[in-house]
């Protein structure tokens, strides 16, 4: 029985991760020690540091940056957010969204190549890793020794595992968190859990997923075609320059041939495994790597540098370039306003904030004298960076109730407590009654609050 039609190969790679019979081409990206490489470099190990240290950093006595989930509370640059400011957290967010639009428009893929943690920690921690242990075997793909593999993954489990423990850091109080890895790990499970999970996560990431999160997983590379237009800038080649392509000696002056000498350089250091020679594409993470290698080789054979460089699609065309366009006045436009809108509503919050909350008691209950008796809770929240002292009082009328007061609350402390209303019986219209409660401190906070308490169902006196 004759075989069955063959399955048409690919004039290329459908992705630069597969072979073309559909099997995993492994990436051993070289590394060329150019200007660029230099700068991320420094950029890339300063972001590194940077998120070892920011949970421990502390300004007023409050953590510069903590994701509180446990407590629902945000505390970014000193300030806390509560569930309840939405408001304002929806202001950052907007502004730091259209951050991210603008900056693209402008630089393209910058995040990617140089602030991205998946980019920085592949390339400038777990990769420098494999090529110390592993040697020029475990660069040229040859088989490599078995202990030099074992402790190449004994090294990746522990630096992940440190890691995790930082990336916890951010979402319980650093002091917390290192009591809790002195203590036994199963009393307190969840944080445990959490931490052998983002290590699991890391190593199956850095060890075998790598560049696939940049390709398959990121959807950012998708996005290009709406946040890039032709004047942003981008890592291009010049193809007007480059080709031909062809092999030439330093001095040669064979004019048929572009300064493209088909070294492959370009390709054998992308982080991606592309050819940037085929223009833009959605694997490129403008890192620059193919920049250096590419200035290298010019450098060698007496060419000018650039044939690989940061430009734009109008650049590479001979177009001039041009930085003033509708989507960068009006992304800049947009974030000054919600930047405006939320330094306003933050400048504008008071220094306390009282949140009605819900009392699992009877509704009310007459007294003997007439009054109507309501129990109504509160929480308090310090917003402040000082103890401030509250006190609470009712309108005229009314006769309150509170063994709490006065409270004294440290900065971001919140309490909950209730209260103990005696209302007329007069007051109440239809089973209700308006009440006021004033709530002040020492300094400048006084609020007025109303709630609605329940009675019998009668008119008041005064209908």
């Amino acid at each position: 029985m004759s075989d069955p039609t063959p399955l048409l190969d690919p004039d290329e790679r459908v992705l630069s991760t597969l072979n073309q019979d559909g099997s995993r081409r492994w990436l051993r990206p070289k590394v060329a020690h150019g200007k660029w490489w230099k700068r991320r470099a420094i950029v890339g190990y300063g972001l590194i540091v940077l998120f070892n240290l920011l949970p421990w950093i502390h300004i007023n006595g409050k953590p510069i940056l903590l994701l509180d989930v446990m407590h629902r509370q945000f505390t970014f640059f000193t300030v806390t957010f509560r569930p309840t400011e939405t408001l304002l957290l929806a202001f950052l967010m907007l502004g730091l969204f259209v951050g991210i639009f603008f900056i693209t428009s402008m630089f393209g893929r910058v995040w990617c190549g140089w602030g991205c943690p998946q980019t920085v920690y592949l390339e400038f921690l777990y990769r420098p890793i494999e090529r110390f242990i592993e040697g020029p075997n475990g660069q040229k793909g040859k088989p490599v020794a078995l202990p030099r593999k074992v402790l190449k993954y004994v090294i990746y489990i522990a630096v992940s595992f440190h890691l995790a423990h930082t990336f916890l850091a951010y979402f319980v109080s650093p002091k917390v968190l290192f009591s809790w890895t002195l203590g036994n790990p199963f009393e307190h499970p969840t944080g445990f859990g959490i931490v052998v999970g983002v290590t699991a996560l890391m190593v199956y990431n850095f060890v075998w997923f790598r560049e696939q999160m940049c390709i398959l997983a990121c959807p950012y590379g998708r996005l290009q075609s709406v946040l890039l237009d032709r004047n942003s800038l981008i890592v291009g080649y010049d193809e007007k320059r480059g080709e031909p392509r062809g092999k030439k000696k330093k001095k040669d002056a064979n004019a048929a041939l572009g300064d493209c000498i088909d070294c492959n350089w370009c390709r054998a250091v992308c982080p991606t495994g592309i050819d940037i020679r085929h223009g833009l594409q959605m694997e490129c993470i403008h890192c620059t790597e193919c920049i250096d290698a590419c200035d290298n080789i010019m450098e060698k054979i007496g060419r000018p540098k650039g044939l690989i460089r940061y430009t734009s699609q109008h650049g590479l065309a001979g177009d001039p370039i041009k930085f003033l366009r509708p989507r960068t006045v009006l992304y800049p436009l947009v974030i000054g306003l919600a930047l405006l809108a939320f330094t306003w509503r933050l400048t504008s919050r008071e220094s306390a904030l009282i949140t009605p909350m819900r009392v699992q008691s009877a509704p009310f209950a007459e007294l003997q004298n007439g009054a109507i008796r309501n129990t109504v809770a509160f929480r308090i929240e310090n917003r402040s960076v000082e103890v401030h002292t509250y006190k609470v009082s009712l309108e005229e009328g009314h006769q309150l109730t509170a063994p709490s007061f006065p409270m004294t609350l440290n900065p971001s402390q919140a309490q909950e407590f209730t209260l103990i209303v005696e209302s007329p019986l007069q007051s109440f219209s239809k089973g209700q009654a308006r009440v006021t409660f004033l709530f002040s401190d020492e300094a400048d906070f006084e609020i007025e609050v109303d709630r609605t308490v329940l009675g019998p169902f009668t008119l008041s006196s005064t209908q």
